[in-house]
């Protein structure tokens, strides 16, 4: 029985053992015969991988960047040849302090390029550069010859700026020969702006009905233009005030504005001859909150019902709050503004609007003082 079991494993093992040997003798035998010419591996030309060398740049030239402070040297070249068949990736621009090197890379442009500003450069030093074209596939770029030394300096006159210096020059002898003119009695001819010539009849109707002026200056500081403006306008009413003998009140959103249409004010009422009706207290600061300001005056607006408001100067959303609580009442209103997103509120809710530019002419409109005027000529 046992040697019947042994038979059975020896004819089961037997095959895999003998092609085993076989395939090892094979291998032995391959090792020791000599290698021949055929038995190395054959690579195909068309797989044969060859480095691409671009052709280089030309043109290659270096120069400071005329009419700037100094530091830039710019650095120009002609494209390579084979950039027009898109084997070029980009350019490297290599920059030394001698034409023998050591060179270093100082930037990269795109392939297609022809210029590179260098803005890290000592004015007065010289510098030598070079632009290798460098390809997509990895392999060495072409270098151009290095240039000519070039180095960077400070312009005192921008060349290309002199038609904008002619103009000025221009512009400011038109300004001192209209005030010459003007100073010596000659009148020009003023374009008619309804707004202004609407405030005489504006004063005049407040005072018939025995009812207030408002003036409101906008809700900036001082040092807003507009509120500047605002204030002009401001003293030409109160004279007419003055004149008038109207009630004029000025609540206004920030404390100088407050002392500066006190000083104004009181100083219109002192060239009117009337020094003795001029109140200070009707010249008062209410809040510098937007809206708490527009609350305000609205308040004011319909329990005193002046016959008269003023807007001038630079306003925002309150604009249309303060414009149609006016109009509600059957007040006249002049309103005045350069912020262009609030001048179509007031257009729709006051009887005239001074529009961007003619707020800054109302001051010589108003006042026909000879240099205001030719000033305004001049710029015209």
């Amino acid at each position: 029985m046992g040697s019947l079991y042994m038979n059975r494993r020896i004819r089961f093992w037997s095959p895999p053992i003998v092609i085993t040997a076989l395939l090892v003798s094979a291998a032995a035998a391959q090792d020791n015969s000599p290698a021949t010419s055929s038995d190395s591996l054959q690579i195909p030309d068309s797989l044969a991988f060859t480095a691409f060398l671009p052709s280089p740049v030309t043109g290659l030239s270096a120069a400071d960047v005329p009419n700037d402070q100094g530091g830039h040297i710019l650095v120009t070249w002609q494209v390579s040849p084979d950039d027009e068949s898109g084997k070029i990736a980009s350019y490297e621009i290599q920059r030394g302090e001698s034409s023998a090197g050591p060179f270093e890379s100082i930037g990269s442009m795109a392939g297609g390029s022809v210029r590179f500003d260098d803005g890290s450069v000592e004015n007065g030093k010289d510098y030598f550069y070079s632009v290798v074209a460098m390809p997509f596939a990895d392999g060495p770029g072409a270098t151009m010859a290095t240039t000519i030394a070039a180095s960077a300096s400070t312009q005192w006159v921008h060349l290309g700026r002199i038609p904008l210096f002619i103009s000025i020059i221009l512009l400011a002898g038109s300004i001192l020969w209209y005030i010459s003119q003007a100073s010596k009695g000659k009148t020009f001819y003023m374009r008619r702006i309804a707004g202004l010539e609407a405030v005489d009849e504006a004063v005049g109707r407040a005072t018939e009905m025995g009812r207030k002026i408002f003036f409101i200056p906008g809700i900036q500081d001082m040092n807003n233009v507009q509120t500047i403006a605002g204030t002009t306008i401001l003293g030409r009413v109160a004279k007419l005030a003055a004149e008038y003998d109207a009630d004029l009140q000025v609540p206004v959103a920030r404390a100088m504005v407050m002392v500066t249409a006190r000083e104004v004010v009181k100083e219109s009422y002192l060239s009117a001859g009337r020094p003795d009706s001029y109140r200070e207290n009707n010249i008062f600061y209410l809040t510098d909150d937007q809206f708490g300001y527009a609350a305000a005056i609205d308040g004011m607006v319909v329990r005193e019902k002046p016959a008269t408001m003023f807007y001038m100067g630079c306003f925002y959303a309150e604009s249309l709050i303060l414009a149609e609580t006016g109009n509600s009442i059957g007040a006249i209103q002049i309103a005045g503004t350069a912020m262009p997103a609030q001048l179509p509120f007031f257009v729709a809710a006051c009887d005239y609007t001074l529009i961007g530019e003619e707020l800054f002419a109302a001051a010589a409109y108003l006042s026909k003082e000879p240099r205001q005027l030719g000033s305004l000529k001049g710029q015209d």
